[in-house]
């Protein structure tokens, strides 16, 4: 290999004297020898250094013998007593700089195997692309739907050209490349097992015109997108931006986005969870999900209470309504002891 130590060894050989007279410099040239005191340039007759030969192998030039302590070696040995050098790395380095040879670059690692398309690894890779949301076309698209005050979250991040694959694809179609925001799916140990992208056009700052502009992948059944510290209390919800405008209504409330009404309804409760407020999507799917999570949960001895909404959802009617008009609605609809708990002083 190039810059090996064999190599190197064998390029100091063929520069021998040269060598010698810059490390062994008190010594002095005898037929086809370099004679000194020792590998510490002692003035001597000590150490003798051959001068000239093969490359390699016996009486290859470089080779050096000490008659004195028979001490032997090659150009490198020579080298690594000379300036006592405590490593290989380091008397490499000292050849190479010698012979004016650049360092090596490093070598590339090993790509990672390709992760199986929409497995809960193809997720994490996605989600370790993501950065902040802040100062982004994300963050602007939830603006844009009256979210804010999001930035710190950290189950959002933003990609800023997430792969599309359109559902008619070919096998000689490629993928586009759109901004998007990403939500990632955890269990409720905090593990990621999959992610949710919403696409969105920079032009607009609104969703991407895709169909669909919203793609899921990895494992979702039972788990969710998982916003705020695990506590006794804690809100469930079908839609990314349901739960958001629910959060920023109830900050103290930690929430769980299952994404549709079918993985609401199969979302997997921990016996840590004292109540479970469900918000529910005024449709039938929404009835239905809220209806099967809440008959699961009072298996569980988990007390439910639904929130309910004046629009389809509760984006629409922080949308419709603003902030504190959906703080007064949510008020009513608290257990009586959870109020002073969860709305902001301002608005108990």
């Amino acid at each position: 290999m190039e810059n090996s130590a064999s190599d190197l060894a064998q390029r100091l050989g063929r520069e021998a004297e040269t060598v010698c007279r810059h490390y062994l410099s008190n010594g002095r040239k005898q037929g086809r020898y370099w004679i000194v005191g020792d590998v510490e340039n002692a003035p001597g007759r000590s150490l003798y250094v051959r001068l000239t030969g093969p490359s390699s192998g016996k009486g290859a030039a470089g080779k050096w013998t000490d008659a004195a302590t028979g001490e032997h070696g090659d150009m490198l040995d020579l080298i690594a007593a000379n300036l006592r050098l405590a490593t290989l790395g380091e008397t490499l380095d000292e050849a190479r700089r010698f012979l004016s040879l650049p360092r090596p670059e490093p070598p590339k690692p090993a790509p990672l195997p390709k992760a199986p398309s929409g497995s809960p690894e193809a997720a994490r890779r996605l989600w370790g692309m993501g950065k902040p949301i802040v100062g982004t076309l994300a963050e602007r698209y939830l603006a844009g739907r009256s979210i804010v005050g999001v930035r710190t979250i950290g189950a959002l991040r933003f990609h800023p050209n997430c792969y599309y694959w359109r559902e008619d694809r070919t096998d000689e179609d490629r993928p586009e490349a759109w901004p998007a925001l990403l939500a990632k799916v955890t269990d409720a140990e905090g593990n990621i097992t999959g992610l949710h992208r919403t696409w969105l056009d920079p032009e607009t700052a609104n969703k991407a015109p895709l169909d669909p502009n919203r793609k899921a992948m990895g494992h979702l059944l039972g788990h969710g997108v998982r916003i705020g510290a695990p506590a006794r209390m804690v809100a469930a919800g079908e839609g990314l931006e349901t739960m958001l405008s629910l959060r920023i209504a109830l900050p103290k409330l930690p929430v769980i986005s299952a994404l549709s009404a079918n993985h609401l309804a199969a979302l997997l409760l921990t016996d840590a969870i004292d109540r479970l407020y469900i918000a529910a999507d005024a449709d039938e799917a929404g009835r239905i999900a809220t209806e099967a999570l809440a008959e699961r949960a009072h298996e569980q001895g988990i007390e439910t209470v639904p929130l309910r909404f004046r629009h389809g959802d509760a984006n629409e009617d922080l949308r419709a309504f603003g902030l504190q008009k959906l703080r007064a609605y949510l008020r009513d609809q608290l257990a009586p002891d959870d109020a002073a708990i969860l709305l902001p002083s301002s608005a108990a």
